[in-house]
């Protein structure tokens, strides 16, 4: 049993000697004399196993079978207590991807290919005074003492247990273990053990304070207040700042933290803006019109625009205009001076009527105030619940005939991308074409600007008017934008790549638009407003109707034209006309109101009295006149007593005296009357006389 231990079966043989078996046998077969070998019968009956001496093996394998018999006799020890000791812990490359290091240290690798050439030379020698050969071997292959020589080869014998083990354990080969473990180990990066944990905590409280990060702190100002916490906690020793500067720089590019000092610094709103990851629409799914994306531009360039008293002054014009998600289509675009709600109720109808155009399916509007009044949605500005909201104000958009609105968030242009990403394309495009482009409008550095004297261009006439401007953009926009290739159209993998092509050519949402007659009155502005004694006041005009008495201290629903202010239409809840209120003469204190004014305001007084008398007459039949067959009822509801109580005097009822004088007709009051009718009798007959001798 003392031999087997310094022999090895064939197959053994051949994984040390790094050969096939077949390689192995033939070599025995060939040499017998140079290898020692025995003949073990099979404990199993089967056929003898042949054994071959370590002795008779190559100096690479010797040393190959002794580390791992070292591997073998560490994974074997038993402890005092009994437990078995665990594995001995493996080198640095039996947890590495090999991969990932040739791709990562490819000098390195190739450097230990050559230097396991090196080694293999080296094991084959088996000649005499070897320590001086292997003094010379290293000075002539590695340039060092053979120290190094020796260190590499139990590397190399080591990693050559190390395959074999796992070898057998998984029946996968480890080849590259006996490059690897020649190669230098990676270095472990983020250590930094010179910085104790306390000192990292506060390095990263500082660097990442939201007030220090929001006034763009530097490494010298953290540096200057870490020394000042160590003065007060008495640490004896601190980093040094170019250590300090590595432990930054490896927590904002190796930890990720980037982002997060971009979040700390410049806030929630820019941190979306900028870095937050976002999806990509897929349009292609959309019908032409079923959704368009609308939203205001302010042009980068100034023109010339009168003002209602005359004067010109130089303004950037404003852009209303909607796009199409499937096709990029622009339409419905109205320049202004200002945008607001009537702007954008022409830019909806311009869309409907125009070609190209039509009634869309559905709206992805801008949170301006222009886009979310009540008036256009028919929900308050607050409310963004967006879908299937029910209102007794239907709204213009609904009113047109579109199903429904959904609102960007706030602060998000990101989300309605198509339109932002067409006015960039307008100012790289068409803007920078005029003299008075004085640069982008959002532009976050200073050198986005373009300085120039618009108010000198203004007064030397060199600005264009609005309606030449108009004309300019209208070109550019219906003969160079709507066919020429589009990027996004392109990338969709539409057959169409130009956005009038596929909009009049792709599967089309349809819906019919009203009257235009209609469509004008929905131009009007509507509002909700109470009805008055007095009628319905709206800038400081008094508008009144006999209809509308019926409906005193309720609230209707009214529209008027802001440029016409003398009817208001007004709506029951239910969409309704009630009528047209009409503004009326302020009624002046007296003596100063007018005659017409009075008698007009008396005479729907009157009316307004007799209509409720007889409403209150109608309500206030008996009972018995309606139904003959109750004639026995009482004077009251249903025949029952609806309120308890005396009943009420009919009449006031006085008692005659039984006086005789009285009953012979002497009043009182009489005798001054008689009294009177003589005195006046006696001033006539004397003003007569005097008439007389006047006329003689």
């Amino acid at each position: 049993m003392r031999r087997l231990a310094e022999y090895v079966t064939l197959i053994e043989a051949a994984e040390l000697e790094d050969v096939k078996y077949n390689t192995m046998v033939r070599r025995i077969t060939r040499n017998p004399d140079k290898f020692d070998t025995m003949t073990e019968k099979s404990e199993n009956g089967g056929k003898d196993a042949v054994l071959v001496a370590i002795a008779s093996l190559s100096k690479k394998a010797r040393n190959a079978w002794k580390e791992r018999a070292k591997l073998k006799e560490l994974s074997g020890t038993i402890s005092p207590e009994g437990e078995a000791q665990p594995e001995p812990e493996a080198p640095w490359y039996v947890e590495a991807d090999v991969d990932w290091y040739i791709e990562n240290y490819r000098e390195q690798w190739y450097k230990g290919m050559e230097l396991g050439n090196v080694i293999r030379e080296f094991l084959q020698y088996d000649g005499a005074n070897k320590t001086e050969y292997a003094e010379q071997y290293a000075q002539e292959h590695l340039g060092s003492g053979k120290r190094t020589l020796y260190r590499y080869v139990k590397a190399y014998n080591e990693a050559c247990a190390w395959a074999d083990k796992l070898q057998k354990e998984s029946g996968v080969g480890f080849e590259f273990f006996k490059v690897l473990c020649l190669c230098r180990k990676p270095k472990e990066s983020g250590t930094f053990p010179s910085i104790k944990p306390e000192v990292k905590q506060v390095i990263k409280n500082i660097w990442f304070n939201e007030d220090f990060a929001a006034n763009l702190g530097t490494r010298e100002m953290l540096y200057e207040k870490l020394t000042l916490v160590a003065n007060v906690n008495k640490w004896e020793k601190i980093p040094s700042y170019q250590t300090v500067t590595r432990y930054i720089t490896y927590l904002m590019e190796d930890e990720g933290m980037k982002n997060a000092h971009f979040l700390a610094s410049k806030g929630s709103r820019e941190y979306k803006n900028k870095v937050m990851v976002k999806g990509s629409r897929d349009t292609s799914g959309l019908k032409v019109m079923q959704i368009v994306m609308g939203d205001e531009h302010t042009f980068d360039c100034w023109v010339a625009y009168k003002q209602p008293n005359g004067k010109v002054i130089p303004i950037k014009p404003h852009l209303a205009a909607w796009v199409d998600m499937r096709s990029r289509a622009i339409m419905g675009d109205v320049l202004c001076k200002d945008a607001n709600s009537d702007i954008l109720k022409q830019s909806l109808l311009k869309m409907m009527y125009s070609e190209p155009g039509g009634i869309p399916e559905y709206l992805y509007i801008d949170n301006g105030k222009d886009y979310t009044a009540k008036t256009m949605t028919g929900r308050d500005r607050n409310d963004r619940s967006g879908m299937d909201f029910d209102d007794t104000t239907k709204g213009f958009y609904k009113s047109i005939g579109i199903k429904d609105d959904h609102r960007a968030l706030p602060y998000e242009p990101w989300s309605k991308g198509q339109i932002e990403r067409f006015f960039r394309t307008v100012c790289n495009r068409f803007t920078k074409w005029f003299k008075s482009y004085t640069g982008t409008l959002t532009g976050s550095k200073t050198s986005d600007k373009v300085t120039k004297d618009i108010k000198r261009m203004c007064e030397n006439g060199e600005l264009l008017t609005m309606e030449e401007f108009y004309e300019e953009w209208h070109k550019w926009l219906t003969e160079v934008y709507m066919h020429t290739e589009h990027g996004g159209l392109k990338k969709a993998k539409e057959t169409h790549k130009t956005p009038y092509d596929c909009f009049m050519n792709e599967e089309r949402y349809f819906k019919a638009a009203p009257p235009k007659s209609y469509a004008t009155l929905l131009m009007m502005k509507s509002e909700n407003v109470l009805v008055r004694n007095i009628g319905i006041v709206r800038r400081n005009l008094e508008y009144r109707s006999d209809e509308l008495c019926d409906y005193i201290g309720r609230k209707m629903d009214i529209k008027y034209d802001p440029d016409d202010m003398s009817t208001l239409y007004v709506f029951d809840k239910n969409g309704k006309k009630v009528c047209e209120a009409y503004c009326q003469e302020l009624l002046q204190v007296a003596p100063k109101v007018s005659q017409k004014a009075l008698e007009e305001h008396l005479k729907m007084q009157k009316r307004q009295q007799k209509r409720d008398r007889e409403r209150l007459e109608e309500a206030r039949i008996p009972f018995e006149e309606i139904n003959e067959q109750y004639v026995g009822f009482n004077e009251t509801t249903g025949g029952i007593e609806l309120m308890k109580g005396k009943q009420k005097q009919k009449g006031k009822v006085i008692a005659m005296p039984e006086d005789r004088t009285y009953s012979q007709g002497f009043r009182a009051d009489k005798r001054e009357e008689t009294e009177d009718s003589s005195y006046m009798s006696n001033k006539a007959e004397s003003a007569l006389r005097k008439l007389r001798a006047m006329g003689d």
